[in-house]
């Protein structure tokens, strides 16, 4: 990283400005297509697996281009590789809004994920470079209360545009932000030096995409093909253990691999690579599911869903100002308790929603749900990666983030593919109690409406047991989140207690 430089505090500001626009409209990008997921479903003519695309393959895109910033920052020069990607994740955003398949929206938004992936490290980067040390840490403050606006803004905002608009506005509304930000960066923005002799190993690069892009298609159409009663998903199998087995091989045969081995002899690196996978998986499958369940069994419209959802990421925002005052002072190991406690104690209440439940009910265990989340992310960051040698924490924080984005892409696709298949199973179980014998139909009041002798009131009926299987499936869903969640306690006693002089200089690898 350069050393930071002396600018009139008017060129300081509007690059401020600019960096704050672009990394909000990437944090934006990761739950404002949440609400809208039904109405895409209905447009493109996808089922829900299949729409869980449009958010696992951003996920993975950006998972996989991630790790690669560092160089092509070095190689090409930050100011070329910033404007390059928000120029790419702009018009890809007008091709996702333009799409008219399945198909389509998905391989502008893996364009999206590709672009976006380097806008959070870089903006990082860039605040560090232009800011005196003294000024760092509030710059970076600032920078992390406005990326956590993100999933604030995305429901409330996602759910007015859908309702307002259409569905493809989502995408639309990030072309006059990245443009503001495009033609900021250009004017304000100096570039820094570039080393023509950089190298990336591509070939370990090369493999671990393949492994993970194999796994990820294979997770996403499992469910639809049986899993391995399909030559599809054997073959898919295949090419993602190959391709893993080979970046083994080559990682550990290689001078200078993509990956550090020496990075794992950190324990408090190592668990936390692990650690951050986990709360990955469970924060961005929780997001997936949210708006279907509100959306489809509790009838609410997109705006109103949009609006109860929001105040989650309140909960996040003000516990990470919180705790940030914290770190330095208390235990990180317990910080990190109390927010998995939080967070698996929301998950435990869900487990027992209804569609009954209150609106005041779903914004108070969300808010609870995000205040967890926030205590997760900071603390987590600071532990991970205080520790290893300053020259390595740049790359540390680059895998740090790829696991996280590797255990989001896992969830969603686990949890959306265990909703279908829990649908099936519990409604074959409860259908067998709903036969033409059961006494209950001889209540004139029920056989009014679920007659099982004819063909509507047999089709109100399993409209009824359907809805039934599915509240079950969601319930299910939220325990296996709730167990994650408390699966990783045990990872706390790894951890070592980091120096208290490492919390300041850590912080800024909280949103990597």
């Amino acid at each position: 990283m350069s050393a930071p430089v002396e600018l009139p505090k008017h060129t300081r500001v509007a690059i401020t400005i600019c960096v704050i626009l672009a990394t909000l409209m990437q944090a934006l990008d990761t739950t404002i297509a949440n609400v809208a997921l039904p109405y895409m479903q209905g447009s493109v003519s996808a089922s829900q697996d299949e729409i869980a695309w449009v958010l696992t393959s951003y996920i993975v895109a950006a998972a996989i281009m991630t790790p690669p910033t560092g160089y092509l920052t070095s190689r090409f020069g930050l100011k070329r590789v910033f404007l390059v990607s928000i120029a790419g994740f702009t018009v890809s955003s007008v091709l996702c809004g333009m799409a008219q398949s399945l198909v389509q929206i998905v391989l502008f938004r893996v364009l999206q994920g590709l672009f976006g992936a380097a806008l959070v490290p870089l903006s990082q980067t860039v605040l560090m470079n232009i800011n005196p040390k003294e000024r760092q840490g509030s710059a970076i403050a600032l920078w992390g209360v406005a990326v956590m606006a993100g999933p604030v803004l995305g429901p409330v905002l996602g759910g007015w545009l859908t309702q307002a608009f259409s569905w493809r506005y989502v995408f639309y509304i990030n072309v006059p932000v990245g443009i503001l930000a495009f033609f900021g960066m250009m004017t304000f923005l100096s570039d820094t030096t570039r080393n023509a002799a950089a190298k990336l190993d591509w070939f370990g690069f090369g493999t671990l995409s393949l492994a993970i892009a194999a796994m990820q298609v294979l997770l996403d159409r499992g469910e639809e093909l049986d899993w391995f009663g399909s030559g599809e998903i054997v073959a898919e199998a295949i090419i993602a253990a190959s391709a893993f087995y080979l970046f083994l091989v080559h990682t550990f045969t290689v001078r200078e691999p993509f990956v550090r081995l020496s990075l794992f002899r950190d324990a408090n690196f190592t668990a936390g690579v692990l650690f951050i996978a986990i709360v990955g998986l469970t924060y961005y499958a929780s997001l997936a599911l949210q708006p279907p369940y509100l959306q489809n069994l509790m009838n609410y419209p997109i705006i109103s869903a949009g609006l109860v959802l929001g105040p989650r990421g309140v909960g996040t925002m003000g516990s990470m100002m919180i705790v940030g005052r914290l770190i330095g002072r208390v235990d990180t190991r317990l910080l990190l308790a109390l927010g998995l406690g939080l967070t698996a104690w929301s998950f435990y209440v869900m487990t027992g929603w209804t569609p009954d439940v209150s609106q005041k009910t779903i914004v108070v265990v969300g808010i609870i749900q995000g205040v967890g989340l926030g205590f997760i992310f900071v603390p987590l960051s600071v532990a991970t990666l205080s520790t290893l040698a300053p020259e390595r924490r740049a790359e540390g924080a680059g895998l740090y983030s790829l696991s996280r984005n590797i255990g989001s892409s896992i969830g969603i696709s686990v949890v959306n593919s265990l909703l279908t298949r829990n649908t099936q199973v519990n409604h074959a179980e409860i259908a067998r109690s709903v036969t033409s014998v059961n006494r209950a139909f001889e209540d004139l009041s029920i056989a009014q409406f679920w007659d099982p002798v004819s063909s509507a009131g047999r089709a109100a009926l399993d409209a009824v047991v359907t809805q039934q299987a599915r509240i079950i499936a969601y319930m299910d869903d939220y325990k296996l989140l709730m167990i994650a969640t408390l699966a990783v306690i045990p990872l706390l006693v790894i951890f070592k207690k980091p120096p208290p002089s490492a919390a300041d200089d850590e912080t800024m690898h909280v949103m990597e």
